[in-house]
């Protein structure tokens, strides 16, 4: 994991006066384009209205941070639901949902091998084959999971392989795994290379939908001792989702949006961030929580946790209700925008 503070050189367009000290907040991310949110929050000012500092922290995966948030050496981490957290509430561990990060449309892909399309045209005839997962209790196990129940079929009637997304499409080439379920940009570009073909979406086979596979997680004892911060880091937090949605729908900051995506790395080629669908989010932070507890009886069904939890052990709405409220009804700028999701 490495660290950098975020710093963005750019026209702050709020004062700062009267604020005390700027307070310091360590934000994990795992880069994709929906980190756009917390990044043009930071480019225009929003958290240092607030009197915050965030200093983000990259990361691979949540998993692999989950950790350092229940020690408080992060406060936010944003991610992906795994196992992994479902495991960390039962043990008592410090943490939270606090806000939406992805809702429908998600924009993830179950693909197939392209030279397999021909012999394979429905999920019964992918038993006994090789299909690719970021990791076990991912979110990608649920979706992989949910798309063989559609035929019958569960995780032990295939062969599972364990890779990260940036190696599935060597292993699309090298004919080592006959399927795979990808994020976007990596599904795109493994379709564009000739490699694979479009098999199913979740946001059409996973219900109950719409589907949340990623959110904004806190740390509660950190909560529970600075709660007018947390609030104040949610609105800031909140008015980058606004703008994100906007640029989503093609509104008139879309431009923006892409050159801070493109000033932080997380993506380099702007032309691409207007090829790739960009996944959606919920303009009011919440998330489905059918969806989460659907996804927490799925890993429980597969022995990757051991307890099921009411849905109030899961999500904390109290601060992106409050931003929410301070912020008023969100409503889309370009009405000719016919896209779902972020509304």
């Amino acid at each position: 994991m490495r660290r950098l503070a975020f710093i963005l050189s750019a026209c702050l367009f709020f004062s700062t006066a009267g604020r005390a000290e700027e307070q310091t907040i360590r934000v994990a991310l795992a880069r994709s384009i929906v980190s756009a949110t917390t990044l043009t929050a930071i480019d225009k000012g929003y958290f240092k209205h607030e009197g915050i500092r965030v200093e983000i922290e990259d990361i691979d995966s949540s998993v692999n941070a989950m950790a350092l948030l229940a020690q408080n050496r992060l406060q936010v981490l944003e991610g992906g639901i795994s196992a992994g957290y479902f495991n960390a509430l039962e043990k008592g561990l410090p943490l939270t949902i606090a806000a939406d990060r992805v809702t429908t449309p998600i924009h993830h892909k179950f693909l197939l091998r392209a030279d397999l399309a021909d012999g394979v045209k429905g999920v019964a005839q992918l038993k006994g084959r090789t299909i690719a997962s970021n990791g076990q209790g991912a979110v990608t196990s649920y979706e992989i999971g949910k798309l063989l129940e559609t035929a019958g079929l569960a995780e032990r009637d295939v062969d599972i392989k364990i890779l990260p997304f940036t190696q599935m499409a060597v292993a699309f080439a090298n004919k080592a795994i006959d399927a795979a379920l990808m994020i976007s940009p990596w599904n795109v570009q493994a379709v564009d290379q000739g490699l694979a073909v479009p098999f199913a979406d979740p946001d059409d086979y996973v219900t109950p939908g719409p589907l949340t596979i990623a959110v904004a997680f806190i740390n509660t004892d950190w909560e529970k001792q600075n709660p007018d911060l947390v609030r104040r880091y949610m609105l800031a937090y909140m008015r980058g989702v606004r703008d994100y949605c906007q640029a989503y729908h093609g509104g008139a900051n879309r431009q923006e949006v892409i050159d801070v995506l493109v000033r932080s790395g997380t993506e380099r080629r702007p032309e691409m961030l207007e090829k790739y669908p960009w996944p959606a989010r919920n303009p009011t932070g919440r998330v489905s929580v059918a969806s989460l507890l659907d996804m927490q009886a799925w890993f429980a069904k597969a022995g990757l946790i051991q307890q099921e939890l009411p849905a109030e052990r899961l999500v904390n709405y109290t601060h992106v209700d409050y931003a929410v409220e301070k912020l008023g009804a969100f409503a889309v700028e370009n009405q000719a925008s016919t896209l779902r999701g972020c509304r």
